[in-house]
């Protein structure tokens, strides 16, 4: 059997499966794909293809079904993501498009991954640990009251308000405030923000001793929103898609609800995109560690800002779920984020 002719099988068994839900016998096969050889050639494909545990035969059917291990290399032979269509470009831009701070770019990207994949979408917030200072700003709140607010280049947003013994509604105290605000933005703009708390821990040593106190408050303001932990966040949308392929998994939805419900699971699970040199990162079944997921697949990658990659997104769904339209969806939809988020 010839290897292309092997590959030209199972592919038609893995689309067809993924169409129908359907267990896959040599007579639909024949029926419905260009095969070129005869019924005789195909079982004896098939039983090739079983043997080698591509394919499996439920205790219920005479049809064959791809296994994690048909599914891995159906995926790995992918000539070519399915690219999407101008129409489709245009509908993700025009939806993300019309966000109005972070939190709604992050609402909206993991409905609309939902929605194009009919799957449960997972993205995380950009994170903290990986981001950059894009600019920090003073804005008076009132003669001894200010507040400092530094800009990610995510386009989070961190506030503080701070008290001051100086005036900063007089000439002297505004001329401070300038020098401040340059000096700040001098050592922390592009900087990692651990980084650009390092950076800043001795700037007030650079002013007179009467204007100490002031920098040292913004300093601390600023090393409060730069350093402070926060756990990693993760949105989900779309959980209700499980229960339309529910008879895709062995017994119950139950434990992949559970696992869906620990973040750090999901977290880690987007992680592993950083583990592959692909734009696009696929765990099939029994690749995820996590035994609740095992009956699932996970495609994600990441996004960022410019040449930086913030955090990571992606779909979980059964693993008979279509990797081509999948893995275009969530690669298109992680290049426009990365846009959105570089403005």
């Amino acid at each position: 059997m010839s290897e292309e002719r092997r590959l030209a099988v199972l592919r038609a068994i893995v689309q067809d499966y993924v169409q129908t839900s359907e267990p896959v016998g040599s007579k639909s096969l024949l029926d419905r794909h260009q095969l070129g050889v005869s019924a005789a050639t195909v079982r004896n494909d098939m039983a090739a293809l079983e043997e080698e545990g591509l394919i499996a035969a439920p205790h219920t059917s005479a049809g064959r079904v791809p296994t994690d291990a048909g599914y891995r290399l159906f995926v790995d032979r992918l000539s070519s993501v399915k690219p999407m269509t101008p129409a489709e470009r245009a509908a993700i831009a025009q939806f993300l498009e019309g966000a109005v701070d972070l939190d709604d770019v992050v609402d909206r990207t993991v409905r609309l991954l939902a929605s194009l994949t009919r799957q449960v979408a997972v993205m995380q917030y950009p994170s903290l640990t990986r981001s950059t200072v894009r600019h920090i700003e003073f804005v008076p709140m009132g003669p001894s009251r200010l507040m400092v607010v530094l800009i990610v280049n995510t386009g989070r947003v961190e506030q503080r308000v701070i008290e001051t013994a100086h005036d900063l509604s007089s000439a002297d105290g505004e001329a401070t405030l300038g020098l401040v605000r340059a000096k700040v933005n001098a050592r922390a703009d592009g900087q990692r923000l651990v980084d650009a708390a390092a950076s800043l821990a001795s700037l007030a040593d650079e002013f007179d001793p009467a204007d100490r106190d002031l920098v040292r408050s913004v300093v601390q303001s600023l090393d409060d929103a730069l350093v402070e932990e926060r756990e990693e966040r993760v949105v989900l949308a779309g959980t209700s898609n499980l229960a339309r392929v529910g008879t895709d998994f062995p017994l119950t939805i139950g434990p992949v609800l559970e696992a869906l419900e620990e973040h750090v699971v999901l977290l880690k699970l987007l992680g592993t995109a950083r583990e592959t040199s692909d734009a696009v990162s696929v765990r099939i079944g029994h690749e995820n560690p996590y035994a609740g997921l095992q009956s699932t697949s996970v495609v994600s990658t990441e996004y960022g800002s410019g040449s930086e990659l913030v955090a990571g997104l992606g779909v979980l769904g059964p693993t008979r779920m279509d990797y081509p339209t999948t893995m275009a969806s969530v690669r298109a939809v992680a290049t426009y984020v990365s846009r959105i988020l570089a403005q």
